[in-house]
């Protein structure tokens, strides 16, 4: 078992959160129950699968949830381009956040495959 907490890309991908709420306040409100309650929980989800993952007794397990915590960032992805082609945001707030998640999903996957061997 890990120590979730003790993990950089738990922390990371919990700033990732903060972020992304800060972010998607910013929506029209009548995105509440749409994109911006997507947005919220693709992005909460990517801690909250680190951290779970983190129990499970073999690396084996653990690793499945990272999967699953990449592919959280990856609907992230998606959901942020539709932001931006709704224009909820602009290319330089797009651009920034794309950076983040797409460093963020590199971290992930070197950390499962350094578990993998």
């Amino acid at each position: 078992m890990h120590n979730f907490r003790k993990l950089s890309i738990w922390s990371k991908s919990v700033e990732l959160v903060t972020e992304m709420y800060r972010l998607t306040n910013t929506f029209p409100s009548y995105e509440q129950f749409g994109l911006k309650s997507q947005m919220q929980s693709a992005a909460v989800s990517c801690p909250s699968n680190i951290a779970e993952g983190s129990a499970k007794s073999s690396n084996k397990d653990f690793a499945r949830f990272l999967e699953m915590s990449v592919g959280s960032l990856y609907e992230l992805e998606t959901q942020l381009l539709v932001a931006l082609n709704l224009e909820y945001i602009d290319i330089q707030i797009y651009d920034s956040m794309q950076n983040k998640i797409v460093e963020l999903e590199k971290m992930i996957v070197s950390f499962k495959n350094q578990l993998d061997k």
